[in-house]
């Protein structure tokens, strides 16, 4: 016998489609995804965020008219009701809820060739994409993200994992989204505070990729604020097909490599959240994190330190905290470095900013520097917090 190795490669498909109600006029550009049989309906189920139901019952009924639209559909076999995923964080600490998930695949015989929407928050669609990822080693997924972060990046990525051990995403598969939806009347249904931290991974990927995309950000930061709808799509526009030309472009979609660009600010964002029991949204831990990163890139790597504060400022101008108190903890949050280094699954890579459009993998944190990073952005979080009251 001798020893052999063949190099090959699988094609996909990443399908992403902007409308401006699904729910309603752009319903067929959901039906049009469903690849089937003319002569069979495709089998669908849709699973929602509870965050989605509660905001329905104050008015808004985006999901119950997507339901009912897909149970009129004639092309459509919808198998069972809406079924409800808790929203937030905690779906992903509980093997209940995918234990849940799992039963109502197989109590409605759903196969390789069936359909799974889901719609809700960045959590919610992590739990559903591991569902849909192991049952049958794969069913279609076709995600409708509810949130302008999940809208922004993690809804158009090819990660989806649950909570293990006190450690954020330890148990999960790759698996590349049927398709994503993202649907600006949604976000209708977005309480502020989660509209707002959402976009900051908008500017973690102009930090990275596009000098003038953050300027940009920087310039119309209150109209983000104050939630204008056209300001607002485009900031989400713009950030979803960074993230997606560097999923699809770059070479290293399933992330086989050291260097994880796009995880800027998350070290210390994956060590905050569980350190607040997940009360800390994960957009604005990735804002304290990209916050944190920049400031230690102007003292290590040669960032000016005046372009280090206009980051600072531009995440707190579109509503995005800078501070919490989790923060004050700095050996317990430093050692999120030692965590992220596992998760890498080799040496310790992180991602840092010589300049805006310009980053560099660092392997060693100076870790006095980055505790004095802390004490800095404390003080900066206070004084813009004087500013702004």
């Amino acid at each position: 016998m001798s020893d052999v190795d063949v190099p090959f490669a699988v094609t996909f498909t990443h399908r992403l489609r902007h409308t401006s109600d699904v729910s309603d006029a752009d319903f067929d550009v959901l039906t049009d995804l469903l690849a089937s049989d003319p002569s069979t309906p495709a089998k669908v189920q849709l699973w929602v965020d509870s965050n989605l139901g509660a905001v329905a019952e104050r008015g808004s009924d985006f999901t119950d008219r997507l339901g009912e639209r897909l149970a009129g559909c004639a092309s459509v076999e919808l198998a069972g009701l809406p079924y409800s995923i808790p929203g937030g964080e905690a779906c992903k600490n509980s093997p209940a809820i995918l234990q849940g998930l799992l039963e109502r695949i197989h109590e409605f015989d759903m196969d390789r060739r069936s359909y799974i929407i889901v719609a809700g928050g960045g959590a919610v669609l992590d739990v559903a994409g591991y569902a849909a990822a192991i049952a049958h080693r794969g069913i279609r997924l076709i995600r409708l993200p509810s949130t302008t972060l999940a809208q922004a990046d993690s809804g158009i990525g090819v990660k989806n994992a649950i909570n293990q051990f006190g450690k954020k995403n330890w148990i999960g598969t790759f698996a590349v989204p049927w398709a994503v939806i993202n649907d600006a009347e949604i976000l209708q249904t977005l309480p502020d505070r989660d509209f707002h931290s959402g976009l900051t991974e908008a500017i973690k990927v102009a930090l990275l990729k596009d000098t003038s995309f953050f300027d940009w950000i920087e310039k119309n930061a209150a109209s983000i604020r104050q939630r204008e709808s056209q300001v607002s799509s485009e900031a989400i526009a713009r950030s979803c097909r960074l993230h997606l030309d560097h999923i699809t472009l770059g070479g290293d979609p399933f992330e086989a490599l050291e260097a994880r660009p796009l995880d800027f600010g998350h070290w210390s964002a994956h060590r905050l959240e569980p350190m607040t029991g997940y009360q800390l949204r994960h957009g604005e831990a990735v804002g304290i994190g990209v916050a944190l990163d920049t400031l230690y890139s102007a003292r290590v790597l040669g960032l000016d330190h005046d372009t280090a504060l206009r980051v600072c400022d531009c995440i707190a101008a579109i509503g995005s905290p800078l501070w919490c108190d989790a923060l004050s903890d700095r050996e317990a949050v430093l050692k999120g470095l030692e965590e992220f280094r596992q998760h890498l699954g080799g040496r310790l890579t992180v991602t840092m900013l010589r300049d805006i459009g310009e980053s560099v993998n660092v392997h060693e944190i100076d870790l006095p520097v980055m505790s004095e990073c802390i004490e800095e952005l404390r003080q900066i979080a206070s004084a813009s917090e004087r500013r702004n009251h």
